[in-house]
């Protein structure tokens, strides 16, 4: 088959999509298939070995608004996209996967009569721009790990003052988002909690949503040796300053456990993530916390066999990959009993505890830290599970099986309208 895949970034360390498109469209290839990538700033790891990729320009505003009124090339606003962006943006809108959709609908046509492409996969962009691919006669697919809907409604449980409703407001577009899915011919997700949530909140009939739970690199992540585990070693993998990530949860469970405990998370280094910087000053424990800061992808992977555990304390997760690179590695998890980690992490492999409950969380820490034997069950149950269930090899299978049925016509499309 020949795939287009389009995503509206591509950076792995701008959020799992990147991850997704990298490895996916490796895997396709690697299966037989001729593989295009559109994608959007900032740009992927190199692909071209595998892959033809075409990238879509935007003045990546989505991270600017808070600092600066002007970007850093503002004779360029005066072109159409550019300047709806930067409209967009100083009104705190998330606009990106809306023009990403338009400049890649512009894109599409010349494509299409150079490479012939069998079907179109969107990747979690959404985009007004990505229904009118319909009308180039191929079925069009798309990824969405969970609706933004779960996150306006943690927007506005946390915020109170008129600034901060005001944002939660305006900033995720659900509305065109819902539009968009209810049109889209197949719908992918990478769990059942996904599944369910959009659903409920995008209104999709369950027979157009297929779960193909993520991949991981299982022959990357894995544990080789080479690394003595640390004691007492907590690890966190996450964007601190992201709420659903409770970050600050970890934080105030570190508070409770021994002095000896220490944490270290991979983000960006302070004051970038200033919320879990205050959260430590205030308990207490801010000496027992280290930031790396970005990792490459062997230092990521010591960082996951040198700790005692992975702890994901989130409030919501569509798949969470940080839980699964370190069940690869032999690394136990405690997590939070949200989403979709249930399906990812089993008692065999961690332990659940409920959201926003430190004192659970220190609990089922301090319990693994006490009891090597379990941890090394744990260890070894989590590594089978991720090379049975989660590698890259099985996600894409998976989902050129999606391809072939839809095809094929053995899936129905979306006719009729929402």
């Amino acid at each position: 088959m020949r795939v287009c895949l389009l995503c509206y970034r591509g950076n792995p360390y701008s959020g799992g999509q990147g991850v997704y498109l990298y490895h996916l469209s490796r895997q396709l290839a690697r299966l037989g298939h001729e593989v295009d990538v559109v994608v959007g700033p900032p740009y992927p790891a190199p692909m071209e070995r595998w892959a033809r990729v075409h990238r879509v320009e935007n003045f990546r505003l989505w991270g600017v608004y808070r600092r600066e009124w002007l970007p850093a090339r503002p004779l360029e606003l005066f072109r159409p996209w550019h300047l709806a962006d930067f409209a967009a943006t100083r009104l705190r809108f998330f606009s990106e996967p809306l023009t990403f959709s338009f400049r890649a609908l512009a894109l599409l046509p010349r494509l299409l009569r150079r490479r012939g492409f069998d079907l179109l996969h969107d990747v979690q962009s959404l985009g007004y721009g990505m229904w009118p691919l319909k009308a180039f006669g191929l079925p069009v697919v798309t990824t969405v790990h969970h609706p933004l809907t779960i996150d306006r409604r943690e927007a506005f449980a946390r915020n109170r003052t008129f600034n901060g409703l005001y944002h939660a407001a305006v900033f995720y577009p659900v509305r065109m988002q819902g539009f968009v899915i209810r049109r889209m011919d197949r719908v992918i997700t990478a769990s059942q909690a996904g599944s369910a949530a959009i659903q409920a909140d995008f209104r999709v009939p369950a027979r157009r949503i297929t779960v193909v739970p993520n991949g991981l690199d299982t022959a990357w992540f894995r544990d080789p040796g080479r690394w003595p585990r640390e004691p007492a070693r907590l690890l966190f993998v996450g964007n601190g300053d992201d709420l659903k990530k409770g970050a600050e949860v970890l934080v105030a469970a570190l508070a409770l456990l021994p002095e000896r405990v220490r944490l270290r998370i991979v983000d960006e280094p302070y004051p970038a993530r200033a919320r879990v910087a205050e959260a430590a000053e205030r308990l207490g424990v801010a000496h027992r916390i280290e930031v790396t800061g970005r990792l490459d992808p062997e230092r990521l992977r010591e960082e996951y066999c040198r700790c005692t555990l992975l702890v994901q304390p989130s409030l919501y997760e569509g798949f969470g990959l940080p839980a699964a690179e370190a069940l690869a590695c032999g690394t136990p998890v405690v997590a939070t009993a949200v989403g979709a980690v249930p399906e990812v992490v089993t008692p065999e492999t961690g332990v659940l505890v409920p959201p926003r409950d430190a004192r659970a969380l220190a609990g089922a820490i301090e319990a693994l830290l006490d009891d090597p034997a379990r941890r090394a069950r744990m260890g070894a149950a989590g590594r089978r599970r991720m090379e049975q269930e989660f590698s890259w090899e099985r996600c894409g299978e998976r989902t050129a099986a999606v391809y072939a049925e839809l095809l094929s016509g053995a899936v129905p499309g979306c006719a009729e309208r929402p």
